[in-house]
């Protein structure tokens, strides 16, 4: 393929200014420019964009999923995009080789739908959480994966076409697992690039106030959505036994539990069971979808 054009996305909700100037910044002193970059502001105003930065203000929060696909759809109407980099707002790229690298990957394997980045901390520090695999332990090692972080990425429009974006409905958290799987039923691959950096403040996910009603219903809709029916009590049944002994938290538990029964009464899109080949793909790279 001719040489991919890369353009870069970021929400904000418009409370981490000074480190959404310093991303842009970053993503401004790349020795490959970005073809585009838009900011979409979730429910907020923008101001003070740099030269060159489309902003997009939207008038309530939609979430990552809503918002991630409101950049999509911008940079689609802008045109000429062939790669989509996310990065949170809160994040730096501390290389100056990223949009470079990236359209290296892409360039060269055209089955290539997802690239995760490595995510660290000022120190260098990866958190075992943000490492895209069961055996976690070296945050360096690059290779095919079946998910991929939010905080820094990068999507293959083509791909984003074929499986239809993010899932509007999930609005935060196991967006990016949707998507995955999705790209995975759908024969591209995804890819864990440990020399793509994000630097990133150390942060748990438990800081977001919703975020045990939503992990717990995301996970539930995930599985209706996605898994074959036999794999879905054990799917299930798995993260209810693993969040149970993990949970210090009462409250925290009570949330979760609220949001597993929401997930099994609602819907949280459409069901497309992946078929099995996949799943057998999934456990061959390292990470059947049970678990």
């Amino acid at each position: 393929m001719s040489r991919p054009r890369v353009g870069v996305a970021v929400l904000t909700m418009g409370d981490r200014m000074p480190a959404l100037r310093a991303l842009l910044d970053s993503v401004a002193e790349q020795d490959e420019p970005a073809a585009a970059v838009v900011v979409v502001g979730n429910g907020c105003a923008l101001a003070d964009l740099p030269p060159g930065v489309t902003g997009v203000e939207l008038a309530e929060n939609l979430g990552v999923s809503g918002g991630r696909n409101v950049a999509w759809r911008t940079l689609r109407e802008l045109g000429g995009i062939d790669v989509l980099v996310d990065l949170d707002d809160d994040g730096l790229l501390v290389d100056a080789d990223v949009i470079r690298t990236i359209a290296d990957l892409y360039e060269a394997d055209g089955r290539l739908g997802i690239v995760g980045f490595r995510i660290a901390d000022e120190t260098g520090e990866t958190q075992r959480r943000h490492v895209p695999r069961l055996k976690a332990k070296d945050p360096m090692r690059r290779g095919r994966v079946t998910t991929f972080l939010g905080g820094g990425h990068a999507l293959s429009m083509r791909m984003l076409e074929r499986t239809g974006g993010w899932p509007d409905a999930f609005f935060f958290t196991h967006e990016e697992t949707d998507l995955a799987w999705r790209a995975l039923d759908a024969g591209w691959d995804v890819l864990y690039e440990p020399a793509l950096l994000l630097q990133h403040p150390k942060t748990s996910p438990a800081r977001h106030a919703v975020y045990h009603r939503m992990t717990a219903r995301n996970r539930v809709w995930l599985a209706k959505r996605h898994l074959p029916a036999l794999l879905i009590p054990v799917y299930l049944g798995v993260w209810t036994a693993l969040t149970v002994a993990r949970t210090r938290s009462v409250p925290g538990l009570r949330a979760w539990l609220a949001g597993f029964a929401e997930g099994v009464r609602t819907s949280g899109g459409e069901r497309r069971p992946m078929r099995w080949s996949t799943v057998v793909r999934m456990t061959r790279l390292g990470r059947p979808p049970v678990i």
